[in-house]
C-alpha cells in the first residue's frame, strides 16, 4: 500500500524532476538514444510496409497466386523436331492441364490481336470515326482472376455469349471517348470491328496492374475471336490461378512440364514456355518487407537497449550523489519499498517519455514520405504505415526494459544503510 502511496506522492514526483533536471545534458542525451531506437523501428517498418501496400495496390485486381503461361520459340532439338519451332497452345491443353494439376482452381484460355507486335490491332469504326484497338478473345472464367471493372448498366462476356458465339463486345473506357460523343450512351450501339458489326454490351475502366490490358481494349468472346479471326482451337496464352494453399512456384512448374509434355519439348529447354509469376513476386515482395521489418525491429532493439542501459548508469550515478539524502530519508521512516519505487519510476518515466517521443517523430517522418507519394503510380509504393498493436508492443517492450534496468539502481539505493549515508561527507 504505501508503495502505491509513493506513486501518486506529489513529493516523489518533485524529487525525480530534481534529479532529472541536476543531470539535463546527460539525460537528454541518454533518451535520445532510447527514442532514436524506436524512431528507427517505426521508420523503416513502416517504410517496408508502404512496398508492400503498393504492390497490393498494383495488383489489387488480379489474384495473388496468379500467372501467365505463353509459348515461345523452342532451343533445344527434341523428338526429331529441330530447334526454333514455335508451339502452339490449344483449347483442348485446358483439360489436361486441370486433370493433372489438381492444384490449378481456374484457367483462362486467352487470344488476342495488336499485343506484344505479333498481329495488327483490329480496325474498329463507328460511323464517321475509326481507329485500330488491341481486340482480346475471352472465357467468362477470365474476370475470377482479373477483375473487370464495368460501368454501370454494362456487363462482361456471359457464358451464354461464349456457347452462342454472339458478336458482343465491351469495349474500353478510351474507346468510348474516341468512338462516342460525349452526349451518346454505347450500350446496345453496334460497332464495326474488322467489318463485322459487334454490339456493344458494357465499358470496363482502366485497372493498373491488371495484366496486359490498355483503357482502349476490346474484348469479345473466345469463340467469336476464333471465328473472326480464323485460329481454330489455337490460343495465344493461359492465364492461371492456383488455390491459396497452393505453392505457385510449384504449380507454375507443374504447368510448364504437362505443356512441354503435351507439345514434344524438351524437358531441358527452359526457354520455349515464357511465364509471368505474380504469386512468386508477392512472395519475394513480400518476403523482402518481412526482412526489413525484421531488420528495423533487431536494430530498434538493439539501439533502444543500449540508450535504457544508458538510463541506468545514469540513475546510479544519482543514486550515489543522492547517498546522503537517501540516508535522511531512510532515517526518518521510508521503508525500502518506497525507496525502490521512486527510482523505478524515474526509469520508467524517462523511457516512456522517450517511447512516446519517438514514436510521434516516426510518425511524422512516415506521414511526409506518404504525403510526398500520395497520388503516384509510376512505382508500387503507398500508405507507409505501422500497425498499433505493433506500436503498442514497442512501447511496453521499452518501458519492461526501463523497469527492468531501473531494478539496478533501485537495490543499489536500497542497500545504502542510513548510518552510513549519514557519516558521508
Amino acid at each position: 500500500m504505501n508503495s502505491f502511496k509513493v506513486l501518486f506522492d506529489l513529493d516523489t514526483w518533485q524529487e525525480i524532476f530534481g534529479s532529472i533536471a541536476k543531470n539535463k545534458t546527460r539525460t537528454i542525451i541518454t533518451v535520445i538514444g532510447v527514442l532514436w531506437g524506436i524512431f528507427i523501428y517505426i521508420t523503416l517498418a513502416g517504410a517496408a510496409k508502404g512496398l508492400d501496400n503498393g504492390f497490393e495496390r498494383e495488383f489489387q485486381d488480379m489474384a495473388m497466386n496468379s500467372m501467365f503461361v505463353w509459348p515461345r520459340k523452342t532451343s533445344v532439338p527434341y523428338a526429331g523436331f529441330k530447334v526454333g519451332r514455335n508451339p502452339r497452345f490449344t483449347i483442348s491443353n485446358v483439360n489436361d492441364l486441370k486433370m493433372q494439376i489438381p492444384e490449378i482452381k481456374y484457367i483462362a484460355p486467352r487470344s488476342a490481336r495488336g499485343v506484344f507486335g505479333g498481329s495488327p490491332p483490329a480496325s474498329v469504326v463507328f460511323k464517321d470515326k475509326s481507329s485500330t484497338y488491341n481486340i482480346y478473345g475471352d472465357f467468362p472464367e477470365y474476370t475470377k482472376i482479373s477483375t473487370k471493372k464495368i460501368y454501370k448498366g454494362g456487363r462482361f462476356i456471359n457464358e451464354q455469349d461464349q456457347k452462342n458465339e454472339r458478336k458482343v463486345c465491351v469495349i474500353g473506357e478510351r474507346t468510348k471517348e474516341e468512338l462516342f460523343e460525349e452526349y451518346e450512351e454505347p450500350l446496345g450501339k453496334y460497332i464495326r470491328i474488322n467489318n463485322v458489326f459487334f454490339q456493344v454490351i458494357g465499358v470496363h475502366k482502366y485497372i493498373e496492374g491488371g495484366g496486359f490490358e490498355s483503357d482502349g481494349d476490346i474484348f469479345i468472346p473466345f469463340n467469336t475471336f476464333r471465328n473472326l479471326y480464323n485460329t481454330g482451337d489455337k490460343l495465344d496464352w493461359f492465364t492461371i490461378a492456383a488455390y491459396p494453399d497452393a505453392d505457385v512456384v510449384d504449380v507454375e512448374k507443374k504447368v510448364k512440364a504437362v505443356l512441354k509434355k503435351i507439345h514434344r519439348i524438351s524437358p531441358e529447354d527452359e526457354r520455349a514456355i515464357g511465364s509471368f509469376n505474380i504469386g512468386e513476386l508477392f512472395n519475394r515482395i513480400s518476403g523482402f518487407a518481412n526482412g526489413m521489418t525484421f531488420l528495423s525491429l533487431v536494430v530498434g532493439l538493439a539501439t533502444i537497449l543500449a540508450g535504457v542501459i544508458g538510463i541506468g548508469n545514469i540513475l546510479l550515478i544519482s543514486v550515489k550523489e543522492r547517498t546522503k539524502e537517501l540516508g535522511v530519508r531512510r532515517a526518518l521512516g521510508a521503508t525500502p519499498g518506497e525507496v525502490r519505487i521512486q527510482i523505478l519510476l524515474e526509469s520508467v518515466f524517462l523511457t516512456t517519455i522517450a517511447g512516446i517521443i519517438g514514436i510521434i517523430l516516426g510518425a511524422a517522418v512516415l506521414a511526409i514520405i506518404n504525403f510526398m507519394t500520395r497520388g503516384i503510380t509510376d512505382y508500387p509504393y503507398t500508405n507507409p504505415t505501422v500497425p498499433i498493436p505493433y506500436v503498442i508492443g514497442a512501447l511496453v517492450t521499452m518501458v519492461a526494459l526501463g523497469t527492468l534496468i531501473g531494478l539496478i539502481p533501485a537495490q543499489r539505493a536500497v542497500s545504502i544503510k542510513p548510518i552510513d549515508a549519514l557519516r558521508e561527507e
